[in-house]
Parts: C-alpha cells; sequence; structure tokens
C-alpha cells in the first residue's frame, strides 16, 4: 500500500492522469478547509490555510487563465505549494483526522463564494493603481 502524506509526495506518482491529480488537490482542498474551521488545528496553520481557500474559492485568479501557459501554472503551482504548507504545519494525527470530514464537503459540487475574489480583486487594483500613478 503506497502512503502518502503531501500532494507533492500524490504528485510524483507517475502513473497519475491530470483527473486524478485534480482529484488529489481537491480533496486536500476539502482537508485544508476542515483545517481551517476546526479549534485544533495551530494559528499559524490556519492562516496558510485561510490563503490556500481564498486562493482555491475564487473565481479571479492571481494570473488570468486566458492568458496562454501562466495563466494556469498559477494554479499548478500556487495551490498545490500552500496545500503542502499547510499540511506540514499541522501535527500528523490532528491532520489525518481530518480526512473523513472532509469527504463530504465536495458531495455537493464546488462551492462558490465570491467574497473570497476580494482579496484578489483588491491586489489588482492596488497593481492598477501603482501603474497609474507611477506614469502620472
Amino acid at each position: 500500500m503506497l502512503v502518502v502524506t503531501t500532494v507533492q509526495d500524490e504528485m510524483r506518482v507517475s502513473s497519475m492522469k491530470i483527473n486524478e491529480r485534480v482529484n488529489v488537490i481537491k480533496q486536500k482542498s476539502a482537508q485544508v478547509y476542515v483545517a481551517l474551521i476546526s479549534g485544533q488545528t495551530p494559528w499559524y496553520a490556519k492562516v496558510v490555510a485561510s490563503l490556500a481557500i481564498v486562493y482555491a474559492l475564487s473565481p479571479i485568479d492571481l494570473i488570468p487563465d486566458f492568458i496562454p501557459i501562466l495563466g494556469y501554472l498559477d494554479d499548478i503551482i500556487i495551490l498545490p505549494i500552500l496545500i503542502t504548507l499547510c499540511i506540514k504545519l499541522i501535527p500528523k494525527d490532528i491532520w489525518d483526522s481530518y480526512e473523513l470530514r472532509s469527504k463530504s464537503i465536495w458531495e455537493n459540487g464546488k462551492p462558490t463564494k465570491y467574497i473570497y475574489a476580494l482579496p484578489i480583486v483588491s491586489l489588482w487594483i492596488l497593481m492598477v493603481a501603482s501603474i497609474v500613478i507611477y506614469i502620472l
């Protein structure tokens, strides 16, 4: 039996197809959400978990998906890094207890909350405002 502890470990399994890799990230994202709302999670892991969840559920990406290659690279790189960091910050026994609770999160499809877009939209507005101020 293959024991896998982080998203990177699961991604290293060369026989996995892209759909399987997406499902791994989807399941780990649900576990990170459970970690975020749990009282057992250390505060510093909750900070990373909140960044991961906001990024995963935000309908607006840091780099828009319509930009060829780069648009999807941020999803492929940033989200697994945040999830793996969160996993490493949470004690293993606590992390394992979140697995059962996280299975039911995706039953009704992807939870969409537009409030999660606010940090990304704010970042874009700040960048555009900085460019405009620099030009003027």
